[in-house]
């Protein structure tokens, strides 16, 4: 069995997909669409920049799904590679869910992007800058990242934003409360805490206003039927389901990145190959969690060219 996955914030870069617009009129076909449905010139910003505006989360989320479709779509296009014959299920961190619903045609394109500009400027601004901050700790496990988050919190929101992988656990919350648990990190065993160069406290209970819209913008746009199964951020459990895949989304603001155990559950369940398109962030985490998992990340044409050889 197979599994394709999308990457989620931070795998955003200046450059992004200008080789694959180049090469394949399917890559730039995307890139124009979704240009189209913002009203914005998206993708000269993802190929020139500057870094600072393409980091903004309302800009990040639709170019990194518009990344990982072009990615796609060149596959299937150039390279013949069906996504919906040759996956099983799919799955996607964060903004990835979206891309991946997109990827089974749950979503239209241009949807994809509006909901995404939407719920980005959503969690940018359910929180006034500067109240509130995320940080990673490294080697740490979730029953850590618990215990350090409890002491830290002190009345503030501090929670686990992303089971990432076995060593890599996310927190959120205000600002204050991150800051504490960077400084007692070392006390609660685990080796480094850093606060993240984000702009907001993403999947933590401090996101409730972008919930509240995106569960109106969902009501309105909802997924289509589910032609492959999804596995949901927040539940870590395969979906079929439109209706319970949109409620999911919406929890997804507020909740925690079940990624750890999303891939655990999909091994589970018979999954042996992992393919990553559009990036190598969630391939790799893949790899931290089962090293007997067949993991392949796909970004440039001669990854697309490679792949479409090896499963022909």
């Amino acid at each position: 069995m197979r599994a394709f996955i999308f990457p989620g914030q931070g795998s955003q870069k200046v450059g992004m997909g200008a080789d694959l617009a180049e090469a394949s009129a399917a890559a730039r076909e995307v890139f124009e669409e979704v240009d189209d449905a913002l009203r914005q010139h998206l993708s000269a910003l993802m190929r020139e920049g500057p870094e600072d505006r393409l980091t903004l989360t309302e800009n990040a989320q639709p170019a990194i799904m518009a990344n990982a479709i072009a990615t796609l779509r060149v596959l299937e296009r150039d390279f013949g590679i069906k996504l919906l014959e040759h996956a099983n299920c799919v799955a996607g961190h964060s903004l990835g869910e979206y891309t991946a619903l997109a990827a089974i045609d749950a979503f239209s394109l241009a949807d994809t992007a509006l909901l995404l500009k939407l719920r980005g400027w959503s969690m940018q601004a359910a929180v006034p800058v500067g109240e509130g901050t995320m940080a990673v700790l490294l080697g740490a496990d979730v029953a850590q990242a618990k215990a350090l988050a409890e002491a830290a919190a002190q009345g503030d929101v501090c929670e686990i934003a992303n089971d990432n992988d076995p060593s890599q656990v996310v927190l959120s919350g205000h600002t204050a409360a991150i800051e504490r648990a960077v400084a007692l990190a070392k006390e609660h065993g685990i080796k480094r805490a850093m606060i993240l160069n984000v702009s907001a406290p993403f999947h933590s209970s401090l996101m409730a206003p972008a919930a509240a819209r995106m569960e109106r913008a969902l009501a309105e746009t909802p997924p289509a039927a589910l032609k492959l199964p999804i596995y949901a951020n927040v539940t870590a459990a395969a979906v079929t389901d439109a209706d319970e895949e949109r409620g999911l989304l919406v929890e997804q603001i507020t909740g925690r990145v079940r990624w750890r155990e999303s891939v655990l559950a999909m091994r589970a369940d018979g999954v042996e190959s992992f393919v990553e398109l559009g990036g190598k962030v969630v391939g790799p985490m893949v790899g931290r969690i089962d090293k007997e998992a067949e993991v392949k990340s796909l970004v440039t044409m001669a990854d697309l060219e490679a792949f479409a050889k090896e499963i022909a």
